[in-house]
């Protein structure tokens, strides 16, 4: 779509021919095969780029896995592009910026306006330049100016001219949506008219995007309707080291060994701007790398699949786990995987401390019993329909949508996690009398937790509905929700033993 969009103003550049020879024959193959990777890798030269300013260069790019290496034929170990996940292909590129770098930070998405270069001479550091370059860049190791001074065939240069943090990146939207940011947007008035066309047509975008869901999760709409609120979900504000807005999704009761979450997780995929299926596996639990850590040698950050974009949709595929032992790695990995839920940070490793560094990620976890991962809310599958052919269904699901329908959907996810959201004092004190009455009438099963839980539902469900505060009815709603949920898991737990 980014690119479609993109092609109707811009005229090819006549001053840069990339020479064919310099990409691998994988790396071609590659962007042939799969052109909407296209968009993704443009947004990850924006967001993943080296940013150089007058002082230590910080390091935004992630790693691919062992054997996604380019190999330069001026360097005898291979160029590692350091991309952000496991098996990521595509071009790289280091962001010169020379005012404002301390303003962005890591995994910020970064629109970047600048000139392309592709000059060899940047590449190449010897004694005889030497005299012509920054005191400090001399007194790198011959590692970091591997590392920092790439073959610019293989990694371009854009020096800055303007550089911004995208808001969002669904090229589907407005860039600036917010009243702050939509005073200095080129034309606010559009912007404005785009919001409010949209939602007078909400409630039947609502209803279709559920139907799509109730068909995905084979007939269950129960949880159509969790996964809407989920998808919607976002960090809005931290209280000392609580994150409120956080809803991770525990879906069990998936079938085991199945392409149903496979195919599953392709949904969410055509629906969000920017995703990843974690298989949670034994071997990717004890191999991989999911913090990033500092690589003192190279002075530079070398990183790991949990750095990613704010509002990322990761899926967790614990249908994968078989029974097998976690070593040293694969303990941290879960653990990481655990605070990263639970407190909405990851501790980036630098060897002698960790660095604490917050993040807005939104978790999904499928499983076949109770997850090993905390979550803030189960939701137990009860498939309504057993399709004969899984892979068939599922397949047809996307195909049968049409595009300017998936468009509404994928609009609707991304506007609506960007409205503000309040509760007036009255629907407060209403709450609150509410959830007294429901603690005397039930005080071993009705908990704070389950308050806030409940809350929570109700803020998404207002805002699922384009209702910017809370009302009578949509916590009555919301309650009903919620106790369907739970005498799903009771009656789930009653069947399987003290299974959950």
């Amino acid at each position: 779509a980014y690119i479609s969009a993109s092609q109707a103003r811009v005229s090819p550049s006549t001053s840069y021919t990339p020479s064919r020879h310099k990409r691998s024959y994988e790396e071609d193959e590659d962007m042939d095969l799969h052109p909407s990777k296209q968009k993704e890798q443009h947004m990850g030269n924006c967001s993943g780029g080296d940013i150089h300013g007058c002082v230590e260069p910080k390091r935004l790019e992630t790693e691919a896995s062992a054997g996604h290496h380019l190999i330069s034929p001026n360097c005898s170990p291979p160029l590692d592009l350091n991309f952000p996940l496991p098996g990521e292909k595509g071009p790289a590129c280091l962001v010169k910026v020379y005012e404002s770098w301390d303003s962005f930070k890591v995994n910020d998405v970064l629109e970047v306006y600048g000139i392309l270069s592709v000059d060899p001479v940047l590449s190449i550091v010897n004694n005889e330049e030497s005299s012509t370059l920054d005191p400090m860049d001399c007194m790198d190791t011959a590692e970091e100016q591997r590392v920092h001074s790439p073959p610019a065939s293989l990694v371009p240069r854009i020096h800055v001219i303007l550089a911004q943090k995208l808001q969002h990146i669904n090229p589907l939207l407005p860039a600036c949506l917010n009243e702050e940011e939509s005073k200095t947007c080129e034309y606010p008035s559009l912007t404005s008219l785009f919001v409010s066309n949209f939602m007078s047509e909400l409630s039947p975008v609502r209803a279709e995007l559920l139907g799509f869901l109730t068909h995905a999760l084979l007939g269950d709409s129960l949880a159509a309707e969790y996964l809407i609120l989920h998808l919607i979900s976002t960090v809005y504000a931290r209280r000392d080291v609580l994150p409120l807005g956080k809803f991770t999704v525990n879906l069990s009761g998936c079938p085991r060994n199945c392409i149903f979450t496979e195919h599953l997780y392709r949904i969410i995929q055509q629906l969000v701007p920017a995703s990843y299926r974690l298989q949670m596996t034994i071997e990717n639990m004890n191999q991989s790398r999911f913090i990033p850590h500092k690589d003192y040698a190279a002075n530079r950050l070398v990183s790991g699949v949990l750095q990613l974009a704010s509002n990322t949709s990761l899926v967790v595929d614990e249908t994968q786990l078989e029974q097998g032992q976690l070593d040293t790695t694969g303990v941290h990995n879960v653990t990481a995987l655990g605070n990263l839920i639970t407190w909405q940070k990851v501790d980036y490793d630098f060897n002698y401390h960790q660095m604490e560094f917050p993040c807005n990620i939104n978790v999904l976890i499928t499983s076949e019993g109770r997850s090993l991962l905390p979550s803030d809310c189960q939701v137990h599958l009860q498939p309504q329909i057993i399709p004969p052919n899984m892979e068939e269904y599922m397949s047809s699901l996307l195909t049968a949508v049409l595009p300017s329908v998936l468009n509404k959907f994928r609009i609707y996810l991304s506007l609506l996690r960007l409205l503000d959201y309040s509760i007036s004092e009255e629907v407060t004190k209403a709450v609150e009398e509410d959830f007294v009455e429901m603690r005397k009438n039930d005080p071993e099963s009705v908990t704070a937790d389950d308050l806030h839980r409940t809350l929570l539902v109700a803020r998404f469900l207002s805002l699922s509905a384009g209702q910017t505060t809370l009302s009578r009815e949509r916590w009555l709603r919301a309650k009903q929700l919620e106790a369907l949920r739970k005498a799903r898991l009771q009656q789930q737990k009653c069947v399987n033993g003290n299974e959950l």
